[in-house]
């Protein structure tokens, strides 16, 4: 065995940890057993797989599905502990486990890490976070049931969300569960607001339906200033946008809230916090809305202190004072990069519209270019996001040495992503998974639209020179010219980890449901794979 490598190097608390191996030539297959010990504790204890030996094997019990019994036969794996907020170094310990032809296990010598789990990336300074966005998943049907349980959750549709009302006593505990970490520090700074009366709050949103944060903005009264886009289907008098933009008329009075769409959209979700006892604001890709919070994969970044404050109010002031002008925008200093002044982490942060002269899609396309060790992007719309990005990605995916993962919402024509073992095909999200073998379930839709959102790219995040650009920037030109926009870019390893880590759990999370929904024996169960019997010539797992 190789070894253990890059188990969540990232920062998450609640957190997923994951782990990289090699094999090594054997005459019998060879898999990986774990087991972690938390802090305080004072045993190691199995992390079970969710699958098994075929019934034939002699491996039954309650514990059959613990890896020592029923090792994973994966290069890597997710693991949420179940007490993550726990201070202290969580330890993980990795076996390499043989099976001989017999199909009896035997454990070689193990390799151990240990792991502190932090709340904020860089506390006072940055924090990254996402929304769980997994509603699609074997995790969501043991927890909350399959369409049903989304069904008594959930608005029937976006325009329903302000008025929406669950009937499900599970729905605080689910939204929690879907919502993650965005939605904790959206929901945490806005109630942190309320409570200092010095507090000034600015907002820019897109999609805006949830009730949980229009009813904390509510309580801020003329403390409040907010832009809502009224583009396409956000505009009509009963959108639920529009319904917003009354209710906060109503509290904040009606100067306090302006209805934009710049050039083409006011495509910015971001929030800014100013007060005595909060200096806060939070850009990304996740939008203050039930499909944004609880079924897409989106990210959140979170920045505090007095200059990250200053730069996105400016921004805010720029985007109000120039409403759907895109020459008055693209001549303020927001529309340049601007550094965030932090001590522990170099954060820069630009708002759209760009100038075509001043746009930043050449120069991401050449960070792109530049990719030295590995490539991992998760782009919404990458299929209609045709030129400088598209072709980079093209580019990298096709040299030899360079290991790429990326993840589309949609097909992208010529651009044939590959797993490791050279196959293809590439993790773009499918549908509802139906009839899948057991021990899985069937799985709940989440619901028509978009459900994988992020808009990402990391480049290198093993190296130095690694680098994050992310935010509600699509990396198209309608992005860097014609939307308000905010875009980062993160140069550092500890960031770029904790997306790649991201990355890693969606493609394995997708490509696995793209692999069932195509497959053409569903019903046969997935079991572990025991070694080719002697003399067939197979080659063991």
């Amino acid at each position: 065995m190789a070894g253990t490598r890059r188990m969540a190097a990232a920062k998450r608390a609640p957190t997923r940890m994951t782990a990289t191996h090699n094999h090594a030539p054997s005459r019998v297959s060879k898999k990986k057993s774990t087991g972690r010990h938390e802090p305080g504790g004072t045993q190691f204890y199995a992390i079970t797989n969710r699958i098994s030996f075929p019934e034939s094997a002699s491996h039954h019990g309650p514990n059959h599905l613990a890896s020592d019994l029923s090792p994973f036969q994966k290069f890597r794996w997710v693991h949420f502990p179940y007490h993550a907020g726990i201070p202290g170094i969580f330890t993980y310990r990795v076996y390499p486990v043989f099976q001989d032809a017999g199909n009896v296990l035997s454990r070689g010598d193990f390799q151990e890490v240990g792991i502190e789990l932090v709340a904020e990336t860089y506390p006072g300074e940055l924090n990254i976070c996402f929304t769980r966005g997994f509603i699609s998943s074997q995790a969501f049907v043991d927890k909350f049931g399959t369409n049903g349980g989304v069904g008594t959750i959930l608005p029937p549709n976006a325009n329903a969300g302000i008025d929406f009302q669950s009937s499900d006593p599970q729905e605080e505990t689910a939204l929690a569960w879907m919502g993650f970490e965005a939605r904790s520090v959206i929901l945490g700074a806005l109630t942190a607001a309320i409570a200092d009366p010095t507090a000034q709050v600015r907002v820019a949103a897109y999609d805006f339906n949830d009730q949980e944060i229009v009813s904390r903005l509510q309580q801020l009264k003329d403390r409040l200033k907010i832009i809502i886009d009224d583009s396409g289907s956000h505009k009509p008098p009963n959108s639920a946008e529009s319904k917003a933009a009354e209710l906060l008329s109503e509290s904040a009075g009606a100067d306090n809230v302006q209805r934009q769409h710049m050039g083409d959209l006011q495509h910015n979700k971001f929030v800014v916090v100013e007060g005595d006892q909060i200096k806060i604001a939070i850009g990304g890709s996740t939008n203050f809305s039930w499909r944004g919070l609880y079924v897409q994969n989106n990210n959140s970044v979170v920045v505090q202190g007095t200059t990250a404050v200053k730069v996105f109010n400016d921004a805010f002031e720029n985007l109000w004072s120039s409403p759907n002008s895109t020459a008055g925008f693209r001549n303020t200093a927001s529309a340049s990069w601007n550094d965030l002044g932090f001590t522990n982490v170099d954060v820069q942060v630009t708002f759209s519209p760009h100038s075509s002269a001043k746009g930043e899609l050449k120069s991401i396309a050449n960070d792109i270019a530049g990719t030295e060790s590995s490539l991992f992007y998760s782009l919404a719309f990458l299929y209609e996001t045709k030129g400088v990005i598209q072709n980079a990605i093209k580019d990298v995916t096709a040299k030899d040495g360079i290991f790429v993962y990326g993840l589309s919402d949609k097909s992208v024509g010529g651009l044939d992503l590959q797993l490791p073992n050279g196959n293809p095909p590439i993790a773009f999200p499918s549908n509802l998974l139906q009839n899948v073998p057991p021990p899985f379930a069937e799985e709940a839709s989440g619901g028509s639209g978009t459900r994988l959102h992020h808009k990402f790219v990391v480049i290198d995040f093993n190296k130095p020179t690694a680098c994050v650009y992310t935010g509600s920037y699509n990396f198209s030109t309608a992005a860097d010219t014609k939307n308000a926009e905010n875009l980062f870019l993160i140069r550092d390893q500890r960031v770029a980890t904790s997306y790649m880590i991201e990355a890693l759990a969606m493609f394995d999370h997708y490509e696995f449901r793209d692999q069932e929904a195509k497959s053409k024996d569903a019903k046969k169960p997935i079991e572990l794979q025991t070694p080719p019997a002697e003399g067939s010539g197979d080659k063991p797992w």
